[in-house]
């Protein structure tokens, strides 16, 4: 009976945690796809923000993306001014924070902002580098 308990409470966990984390819904929200997002970064037209947490940063993370969690993003969106030129794609794990960090951002006036679709994970399945 406590197993049976235990593991409801952690796939109810897990189910939470990845309904948190899903891609966006909004239809203002552009996806780009890890490939996209690797050519624009390559030709340096583009510039990757990683919406994670330390933690999951330092277990892995695109080469060249700065991290700006989302908890963080309203209070260090100055940082991002140096970017005007180029496309921001945010990312993070599967898409979900990343969207979020979209909408937050064009709420703040910024126009050419991407989601990256499917986030780290999908950047992951396609063979991209990480550090």
């Amino acid at each position: 009976m406590k197993t049976t308990k235990l593991s409801f409470i952690v796939l109810l966990l897990v189910t939470l945690f990845l309904s948190s984390c899903s891609s966006s819904d909004n239809a203002n929200v552009t996806q780009i796809s890890p490939k996209e997002s690797a050519g624009l970064i390559a030709n340096d037209f583009a510039v990757i923000i990683d919406v994670r947490s330390v933690a999951e940063w330092n277990n892995k993370h695109i080469p060249g993306a700065t991290l700006i969690p989302l908890s963080d993003l309203k209070s260090r969106m100055g940082e991002l001014e140096q970017y005007k030129d180029k496309q921001l794609i945010m990312q993070c794990a599967v898409g979900g924070r990343s969207s979020k960090a979209v909408e937050v951002l064009q709420e703040a006036g910024f126009s050419n902002v991407s989601n990256m679709n499917g986030g780290l994970v999908a950047w992951e399945k396609e063979g991209l580098p990480l550090e």
